[in-house]
C-alpha cells in the first residue's frame, strides 16, 4: 500500500455501507406491509432510489461496498486477520472470498442504478443466480454445492456470535455490554436467515428447477408460516436490524490491518503444506 494511505477507512466505510443495507432490508422486513417492498438487499437499495436524493445515497453506498469488497479481498487473498493456511482456515478464507463476489455485484448494481436508468434487474436475485448456475456444466450439483455453502456459512455466522469469536477483531472496552448482545442477536439472526436460504437453494439444485431457489425474503416469508411464525417472523426481522448495527459496530471499532504484496505471497497455500 502506498505510504499514508488509510486502508482501514476502505474497509470500515464497507462495514457503514453494508450495515445501512441490512437495517433497510430489516425495516422493508418489519413493515412489509405498508411499504409493499421485498425485504432483500436489492429491494432496499430501489427503495432508498424513490427517497429524496435516492441516488446520492445509493451511490455512496455502492462506493462504500466496493470498500467492503477490497476489504473482504484482503482478508481471504491477504488474509489481513491471520487466519493461517491450514484446512480451517482456507475454508474460512474460501467463504470470505465468495462475500466479496456477493458483494461486488450489489455494489455494482448500486452504482449502476445511482448514475444510470434502469441499471439492471430487480427481480433477478437468488433466482436468476440459480438459473444461471443451472445453465452451466453440471450445474444441478453446482446449485447444491452453493446451497451448502450457504449452509455451512449461515451456522459459521451463528456459531461466530455464539461463541463471540468476534471479540477478537474488535477492540470493545466492555465486553459484556449492551453492544456485545447485539451483535451476538445479529450474528445468529444472519446465521438463520444464510441457513434458510441454502436449503432452498440445495432443493433448487436436486429438483433441477431454479425456480425452486430461495431469497432472503423468501426465507423470511417461510419463517412466518412456522407456528407461532408472526412471532418469529419479528425476532428474526429484527435480528437483521441488529446485524445492520453490528456492522456498524464493526465500522468503529474493527482492528483493520492493512495488506501487502508479502501477505500475499506468504498467505497463499504451499502444496504438502
Amino acid at each position: 500500500m502506498p505510504k499514508g494511505f488509510r486502508f482501514d477507512l476502505l474497509a470500515k466505510s464497507g462495514y457503514v455501507a453494508r450495515g445501512v443495507v441490512f437495517l433497510l432490508v430489516a425495516g422493508l422486513a418489519l413493515f412489509s406491509g405498508i411499504a409493499g417492498g421485498r425485504p432483500e438487499t436489492k429491494s432496499a437499495l430501489s427503495t432508498l432510489l424513490a427517497q429524496p436524493f435516492g441516488r446520492v445515497w445509493v451511490g455512496l453506498i455502492g462506493i462504500g461496498l466496493l470498500g467492503f469488497v477490497a476489504w473482504r479481498l484482503a482478508q481471504s487473498l491477504a488474509d489481513s486477520d491471520g487466519h493461517g493456511t491450514g484446512t480451517k482456515a482456507v475454508a474460512i478464507r474460501t467463504v470470505l472470498f465468495g462475500s466479496a463476489v456477493v458483494y461486488l455485484g450489489l455494489a455494482g448494481y448500486a452504482l449502476a442504478h445511482a448514475f444510470f436508468t434502469g441499471g439492471g434487474s430487480q427481480g433477478a436475485g437468488e433466482k436468476g443466480l440459480a438459473q444461471w448456475i443451472m445453465s452451466q456444466p453440471f450445474g444441478a450439483y453446482l446449485a447444491v454445492a452453493v446451497g451448502l455453502g450457504f449452509i455451512i456459512g449461515g451456522i459459521g455466522t451463528a456459531a461466530k456470535g455464539i461463541t463471540r469469536k468476534f471479540e477478537r477483531y474488535l477492540r470493545l472496552a466492555d465486553a459484556s455490554g449492551v453492544l456485545t448482545t447485539v451483535c451476538v442477536y445479529g450474528l445468529v439472526a444472519r446465521g438463520v436467515v444464510f441457513v434458510i436460504t441454502g436449503i432452498f437453494f440445495a432443493y433448487a439444485g436436486f429438483r433441477v428447477d431454479p425456480q425452486q431457489a430461495g431469497s432472503m425474503a423468501d426465507a423470511l416469508e417461510w419463517v412466518r408460516k412456522l407456528p407461532f411464525g408472526a412471532v418469529l417472523y419479528i425476532a428474526v426481522a429484527v435480528g437483521l436490524a441488529a446485524f445492520g448495527i453490528y456492522n456498524l459496530v464493526e465500522a468503529r471499532y474493527r482492528i483493520v490491518r492493512s495488506p501487502s504484496l508479502a501477505d500475499v505471497k506468504h498467505s497463499i497455500p504451499t502444496v504438502g503444506h
